[in-house]
């Protein structure tokens, strides 16, 4: 570990000597990015040392892949996506791997979740697919929601009509995601994956799929194990991805549940807690991550 007092975070593994970390899987909102959605900019040069070093980094998110895409535009082609919390990885502008669902359960999803919206639910459905995500609630509070998470959206005036491979249902509760719209679509559950990706969002997708099957997918790709993993996360559907890597971390202010399942505590996003982190592990002093230098 540096001694540089900036990289002295409390509750940080004293780690002697420093882990062969090979890979870094990082989810974006609530981990990543600041509280303002922005990512911080002293990310890029710390990609170029990561680079030099042979470590791969891999955003992991319930994000669109187009949407991951234009947020590392510049470095993509050195970084690996796992997007739609795992239905969709990427390489190089390449799909590694995919999970669709069968559209009679897209249906049943959507159909329960208008009825939720009849009985006076504030919910929207987005049907999330490999060449666009689709919405048919078309009002601007619902729209300014989806545009945050998905490059690519498609007003459409009824989702089951909707042809396209559809990686996921994702959808918005402008209430409590928790409360009102993961009980809804509960018996799901017994056939499906449900996860709560936030505090307003509940997201279906096929049984095998999460952030942590799609993580061990990489690291067999890469050829990389558990314990030469890092991995940052937040909120539920983080869960499986800390699962699958040896060093895992909660930030500071996640879910609780996930504070109890990582091994350790990162500062929270509101701190940069993610690069300072990894800098601390990798001992990558602060003073030469220069926010002025990105890839190039």
């Amino acid at each position: 570990m540096t001694s540089d007092p900036c990289l002295a975070l409390p509750g940080l593994p004293d780690l002697d000597p420093a882990p062969d970390i090979r890979l870094i899987a990082v989810d974006m909102d609530g981990t990543l990015l600041d509280a303002s959605g922005r990512i911080d900019p002293t990310l890029w040069p710390l990609l170029r040392e990561l680079d030099r070093r042979g470590i791969a980094f891999c955003p992991a998110s319930g994000r669109q892949y187009a949407n991951l895409a234009a947020r590392f535009e510049g470095v993509g082609d050195d970084v690996v996506f796992i997007a739609e919390n795992g239905a969709y990885v990427a390489r190089g502008g390449k799909e590694l791997s995919s999970d669709v669902l069968a559209d009679d359960v897209v249906g049943r999803v959507v159909e329960t979740v208008r009825a939720l919206a009849a009985s006076g639910a504030d919910v929207g459905v987005v049907v999330c697919g490999k060449r666009s995500a689709y919405i048919e609630r078309h009002d601007a509070a619902f729209i300014a929601e989806c545009d945050t998470y998905y490059a690519l959206l498609e007003r459409v005036d009824d989702l089951l009509l909707v042809q396209d491979d559809v990686l996921k249902v994702a959808v918005f509760d402008f209430k409590s995601a928790e409360s009102t719209t993961a009980p809804a679509l509960a018996p799901f559950g017994a056939t499906h994956q449900v996860v709560v990706s936030g505090a307003h969002w509940v997201d279906v997708m096929n049984a095998r799929t999460d952030k942590g099957a799609a993580l061990r997918q990489v690291q067999a790709a890469l050829g990389v194990t558990r314990a030469q993993t890092m991995a940052f996360g937040d909120y539920l559907n983080d869960l499986a991805l800390l699962d699958a890597a040896e060093y895992s971390f909660a930030m500071a202010d996640a879910h609780p549940t996930v504070v109890e399942r990582a091994r350790y505590l990162a500062p929270s996003n509101r701190a940069n807690g993610v690069v300072r982190t990894i800098a601390a592990v990798l001992s990558i002093p602060l003073s030469e991550l220069d926010p002025g230098a990105r890839w190039h």
